[in-house]
This record gives C-alpha cells, structure tokens and sequence, in this order.
C-alpha cells in the first residue's frame, strides 16, 4: 500500500487532525497523482457533519483536485508521468449501465463511486483530495489544458462542472435569459460560464453586497430577493434559472420568475427539503429539474472552454491548518469565492 499524509475529521463536530491514509498499489489502468491543490466545496461539509446522511469516520473529504501524475499502471494509455491532472467528484462507475455508456456517469444506476466517503469495487472506503496522494482508474481523470494555473483549476472539477452542465443541457446561449440564485462558489462560475456561452444573466442574491462583483463577472443585471419587488418586477422573465444556493428557498417565487416554458434547475443541495405547488408549474408549462456534475467527457469539455474562454475561479488559497477556519467562513458566506488548499504546506506543520 501507499501511505500518504491527508487531514481528517474524526466525527462530525471536528476538527480536523493530520493522519497517515493508504492508498492502494498501482493496477494496470491506475494513475498516481501527486496532489499540488484542493478545494474546498459546501458538499465536503455536508458530508462531513452527516446532514446528508450516516458517515464513516475517519473521512478525508476532497473532490476538487489538482495536481501531476507520478506514476502510471502498465496498461494506461491516456497520461503519462509529469502531466497535469484533475479528479471530480467520482472516482468510478459500474461502466455498464446505459447512462454509463452514454458517457454520463454521474447518473449510474448503480450509484457512481464517489471521491471521499464511498465504498469503491476493492471494499476499501474511498478518501479524498486533502490529502498529498490519490490513486485513480485513468477513466476518471482528466487533462487540465496548459491555460489554466493548478490552483484555479481545482474548483472547475465540481463547481465549474456543476454549473456547466446544467447550462450545456438547457442551453444557455445567444438570446436566452438565465438568473442565477446565489453568488457563491458556484454561483459566481454560473455567472462566468453563462455570460461566456452568450446568454443575458442576472444574478438573484439575497442582497446587493456582491453587486459590483457580480457585474464585473459577466452579469448584465443584479436583483436583491430580499426586496418583495424583485419578484414583481421580474416576473416571467427567464427562460433558465440556476438555483446554486445550498439552503431552503421558495421555490414558489423563484418559479413565478420563469417565463413559459422555462425550467427552474436546482444545482445546489440543502439538507432540508423544499416545499412546491403544482399551479405555477401548470399554468406556463414550467418545469422544476436537478442537476449534478457532469460527465468525464463533459468535465473535460468545460476545462477545455475554460481554457479557451480564459475563465478560472476566483480563489483564496489557504494553507493545510487553516482548513477549519475556512470551513466556518463558509459557513458565514464569508469567501470570495472559493477557497483552495495548497497542498504542499500540509508537511510543514
């Protein structure tokens, strides 16, 4: 086995402690990574502090991951020692479902095999990128293009993914109008993504504290939802809504803001549920719709956009043993917009 140094948390209320994790040797198609960085996503804390469900302790969470291959099995053919990688949020899938074929191997019917907190086919519990060494199948790992420095590059593996997708599929282009609720860590790579595909955005967030970073993004309009009159003035207007936001919200209003035929999509995941009336889906032939990540083709195709479009996520490097205090400003909305562990100062505490 591999060892490699990682930090844990040990039960949901923390903190989290350096501990030594192993991965497993090398199997043909296995590729070595040697992690530079890793984000920090709103999804590792769910997870961590079981909103989502039980969870297995110790857990290394992580699945924005960047860094270079180290090694390769005898049989990979798709990269090679000294390249520069990433890993997403899945590190495999059973390969054999339809979806799975079609490419689209985050909706596997038997369950993807997530980065940190899953079982994988060996029965070993998976753990994920704050940590300074990770093995994955080659299938799952993809090319960061040379236009995009490491560290900026971590976040596109979830939250460049999360929100590309979606706006692929209900194609966010030239002439569409698409609102995105939020200018969080997704929300903000929405605003970016969408502005660059073509589409008029405005951006709905609760206040208008973000309002000039919002447009500088790439947004064309900036609506406070506290203010009752948002939802008046804008009501019928978007032809795509992007819900980013990992709370509870009324899903009700944000509808009424869509015009006919237009599709709500939530992307974010509150561990709280939401209530919805069937009338205002009705009476525009509206739709309410979920989203998650993407495939690895896709995962590819949005850094290759990224690359060319010169998108990156705007990002607050941290070192390894500010990880707790970073995860409290999440808490606090308290980023700009995403934060990044670099990985190399997890030795030197």
């Amino acid at each position: 086995m591999i060892q490699t140094q990682a930090h844990a948390v040990f039960d949901a209320a923390g903190p989290f402690r350096r501990t030594e994790i192993e991965r497993r040797e090398l199997e043909p198609h296995d590729v070595l990574i040697d992690i530079k960085y890793a984000g920090i996503c709103h999804s590792d804390i769910h997870t961590a502090r079981g909103d989502w469900g039980p969870v297995e302790y110790p857990l290394v969470p992580g699945h924005e991951i960047a860094g270079v291959v180290s090694a390769v099995g005898s049989a990979v053919t798709r990269h090679a020692v000294g390249d520069r990688v990433g890993v997403g949020c899945m590190v495999d899938s059973c390969r054999e479902c339809k979806p799975c074929r079609d490419g689209q191997e985050q909706y596997c019917q038997k369950g993807n095999t997530g980065t940190y907190g899953a079982v994988d086919r060996y029965g070993q519990l998976t753990q994920g990128g704050y940590s300074e060494r990770i093995v994955v199948n080659e299938d799952f790992v993809v090319r960061i293009p040379d236009g995009i420095e490491l560290d900026a590059a971590a976040p596109l593996l979830c939250a460049g993914i999360t929100t590309y997708s979606p706006l692929r599929h209900w194609q966010a282009g030239p002439g569409r109008k698409v609102a995105v609720v939020g200018l969080g860590g997704l929300g903000h790579m929405a605003v970016k993504l969408a502005h660059a595909m073509g589409a008029e955005v405005t951006v709905l967030s609760q206040t208008l504290s973000k309002r000039e970073d919002g447009l500088r993004l790439g947004a064309a309009h900036y609506y406070a939802t506290s203010d009752p009159r948002t939802f008046e003035a804008l009501a019928g207007s978007f032809d795509l809504i992007l819900n980013t936001v990992s709370a509870a919200i009324d899903i009700d209003a944000y509808l009424s803001l869509l015009a006919l035929d237009g599709t709500l999509v939530n992307v974010g995941a509150p561990a709280e549920p939401m209530t919805i009336h069937a009338f205002p889906l009705l009476l525009h032939r509206r739709s309410f719709a979920g989203s998650t990540i993407g495939g690895i083709a896709e995962t590819q195709e949005m850094l290759d956009f990224c690359a060319e479009h010169r998108i990156a996520p705007e990002i607050e490097l941290i070192a390894a043993d500010r990880i707790d205090e970073a995860w409290e400003r999440v808490l606090a909305s308290d980023v700009r917009y995403r934060f990044v562990i670099d990985i190399s100062t997890m030795g030197r505490e």
